[in-house]
Order: C-alpha cells, then structure tokens, then sequence
C-alpha cells in the first residue's frame, strides 16, 4: 500500500499535536459517546473540552475530523493505518487527541492495528468504561488509559492503568514544562498505574 493511498483511506491525514512526541488521530469530540454527556456536566474534565475550542473549531478540522470518524467504516482502515504508523519515525502513538472510541468494532480495530504495529507504543486515553470487558484481548504494546469523569476525582482501582485531572500536584510534567511532553513517555508506560494530569 502508499502512502498517499492509506491518507486517503483513513479519512486524509493523521494529526501531529504540538505537545505530543508523536502523531496521533483526531475525531470529533462532539461524537464522543460518555464525553458527550460529561461536556454539559460542570466539573466534569470534558466540561471545557480543549477540542472544542481553539483550532478545533475551524471549519477545516472539523470536516477532516468527521472525514477520519466516516473513514472507520471502510475495510483497507486497519492496513491503512497500520502503514501510516509503521511510516513514522517515532516509537510513540497516541489514539485520538480529540475523540473517543465510538464501539466495540472502533475498539477491535484499534487492536488490529496495534498487533500489524509490534515496534510501536500505543497510548489509548477513554471515558468508555465498557472497555474494561474487552482487557484481556488488548494487545501487550497498547496501554489503554481510563480517564476518570470528574476534576479531583480519583480513578477507578480496578482499572490496571487510568489517568485523573487535579488542580493540585499531579506527576505529568507538562504543566512545568512548557505544557509539552518533551522526554517524558509515562502515559505509554505500563508500569505507570495512574498519571495525573494538573488541570489548565
């Protein structure tokens, strides 16, 4: 497969977040299924949603995002983008800088994509807790995050790996760095259970 092939199979292009050490994919935020309904919950970490704001309201984001959620439907998706992540110099993936897993065939994708990706790292951050049934079929290379709903809430202990928004502390360095990940790679760790993140 090209690579001019594949970015036109998965929807146009992959998104490559300032912050991040690597690429990512972007889907609307409006789609989100559980964020959806936390985005009119105040206090809730989905209530100021960063891709709601920002460069991601422009029009031209929001129709490549909804080309990327449209594109999930296609077949050649999973080679596609396995071929794009293989293409890419970093070792590190993040899934969806905007967006959520929207069902159980997005999710069984992703873990197809990850297992044809061996060399890569894949960091999966969700609010759908359905996920949790669907653990043990993850591949050993992705580590999927669940976010915990609310800004000072701790996250579910049953969760192997999860994540949590404070206004105090927090142990991801970004906020004293420039709000960008530079060397730290925790999220992508698995011996890291909880990362917390400082709300901004």
């Amino acid at each position: 497969m090209k690579t001019n092939e594949a970015l036109k199979i998965i929807g146009g292009s992959l998104s490559k977040p300032s912050k991040m050490p690597g690429w990512s994919i972007g889907l609307p935020a409006k789609e989100c299924k559980t964020g959806g309904k936390l985005q009119k919950v105040p206090g809730s970490v989905c209530y100021d949603c960063y891709a709601l704001k920002g460069c991601y309201v422009f029009k031209v984001v929001q129709d490549a995002q909804y080309r990327r959620l449209e594109a999930l439907k296609d077949p050649r998706w999973v080679q596609a983008m396995a071929h794009l992540i293989n293409s890419k110099k970093p070792d590190v993936f993040r899934w969806h800088d905007s967006g959520d897993v929207q069902d159980l065939e997005h999710l069984n994708k992703i873990y197809q994509v990850c297992r044809l990706t061996p060399a890569k790292r894949h960091w999966l951050p969700t609010r759908e807790a359905w996920i949790k049934d669907h653990l043990t079929s993850k591949p050993t290379n992705l580590v999927i995050r669940f976010s915990a709903p609310m800004i000072n809430q701790r996250a579910p202990e049953s969760w192997p790996h999860s994540s949590e928004v404070v206004t105090e502390g927090g142990n991801c360095p970004s906020s004293r760095q420039g709000n960008k990940c530079l060397d730290c790679r925790d999220c992508w760790d698995p011996s890291i259970k909880t990362i917390q993140y400082k709300a901004h």
